[in-house]
């Protein structure tokens, strides 16, 4: 049966996806979500001693990750299926892997080995701490890189000890990121004709995640220090208490700290020494939030957020994730979007986060069975019945 193309946008391209877990799988979605022919080359069952590390395929995590895709399953480890992945490679524009540097090699799909197959080839490869270096071997997990590129120690309240980002915001960023790079690459080989290998890895786009704080320790030598909820450096940005709860402001510059005084009705505030100025505001901020907090727990939080916004302070309420998609914006943007699954029936996942008018994306479907398409795949290439016979007698699919 025809595939259903989720959108026109990118639907002249094929992904060979090999990827998996998060990462990978984040890079990849952006392309399927955009009408992309990806193809999600999985082990068949019971070669992979990894097999199921990305969760329960009727999981929330897996069906949000995977949707848009067909399957195909190959045992790279076989010489015949090395010959179909070869022929895919050849009808393909990218090749997406996230599996330790030194694997591509062995099963000879690294670059330089596809780019004798189709010189147009784009490989991305997704990795803990990059394709080469004296960590290039270790195994790399969210966690590790939120560790090692300093996230977790500018994270959570003074004095706490390290504390992770409540979401795998190394991986999801390393993804999109590759997603990025291999975007770039398409253009560039419409000049040049030629494919190209694009690298992100997991301690690298942590690392780039931490943005102005690298920044104040690259320029200034600054190392930077738990301060829980407030703003490293523009306060008053944090979270306050109000009569029934907490609410985020950020009021940083001079007119919105002015404002904020007079819609909170504490227009002394302006006349003290220790708040005059963002800096002294900064280095005064306990002050500051005790302050703040004192004025705002006169009203709910519902009460404050409308004062604020109609004053023009940023504010906004600080949701669990069941008030997220109940929140009437939330709902408007479309961020949750029903998918149908043969196996699952109807359930919702997370929308594409990019929209574009005229070609916009969607989800299609939803996570595909394992090779629910691999005789379609196959055919698709020229296998015959009585090949496909051979390859499934042979465990190479």
């Amino acid at each position: 049966m025809p595939r259903t193309i989720a959108s026109t946008a990118l639907a002249h391209l094929r992904i060979l996806d090999l990827s998996r877990v998060r990462a990978g799988p984040t890079c990849v979605r952006q392309f399927a979500d955009f009408g992309a022919d990806v193809i999600r080359i999985e082990s068949p069952p019971g070669v992979d001693p990894n097999e199921g590390m990305g969760g329960a395929r009727s999981g929330s995590d897996f069906q949000n990750l995977q949707r848009n895709k067909r399957s195909l399953t190959l045992n790279l480890k076989q010489p015949q299926a090395l010959e179909v992945f070869a022929r895919l490679v050849k009808t393909a524009d990218v090749v997406v892997e996230n599996y330790r540097p030194d694997v591509k090699f062995r099963l000879g799909i690294d670059y330089e080995s596809l780019a004798k197959i189709n010189p147009r080839i784009i490989l991305a490869s997704i990795s803990g701490f990059g394709q080469d270096g004296p960590y290039r071997d270790r195994p790399g997990f969210d966690q590790i890189a939120q560790g090692m590129s300093g996230l977790m120690s500018i994270t959570g309240l003074p004095g706490q000890g390290p504390v992770r980002v409540g979401a795998a915001v190394a991986d999801v960023s390393a993804g999109l990121f590759a997603a990025l790079g291999i975007m770039t690459a398409l253009l560039e080989r419409e000049r040049s004709g030629k494919g190209q290998w694009v690298q992100s890895s997991l301690l690298q786009a942590g690392i780039t995640l931490t943005d102005f704080q690298a920044a104040r320790y690259l320029k200034e030598g600054e190392v930077a220090a738990q301060v829980g909820n407030d703003h490293p450096t523009s306060m008053p940005t944090s979270a306050y208490k109000t009569a029934d709860g907490h609410i985020n402001v950020a009021a940083s510059g001079e007119g919105m700290w002015t404002r904020l005084c007079g819609a909170i009705g504490r227009e002394d505030l302006l006349e003290r020494a220790e708040f005059k100025g963002q800096p002294a505001r900064a280095r005064h901020r306990t002050q500051l939030n005790a302050e703040i907090n004192a004025a705002l727990a006169k009203k709910k939080s519902t009460e404050w957020i409308e004062a604020l916004n109609t004053a023009g302070i940023p504010c906004g309420p600080i949701y669990t994730m069941d008030q997220v998609f109940a929140d009437p914006q939330v709902n408007h943007l479309g961020v949750a979007v029903d998918v149908e699954s043969r196996a699952l029936g109807r359930f919702r996942v997370v929308n594409q986060a990019v929209k574009l008018s005229r070609t916009p994306p969607r989800v299609a479907g939803a996570a595909p069975e394992a090779g629910e398409h691999t005789e379609e795949l196959l055919a698709e290439l020229g296998y015959g019945k009585q090949e496909i016979a051979q390859l499934r007698a042979a465990k190479a699919i």
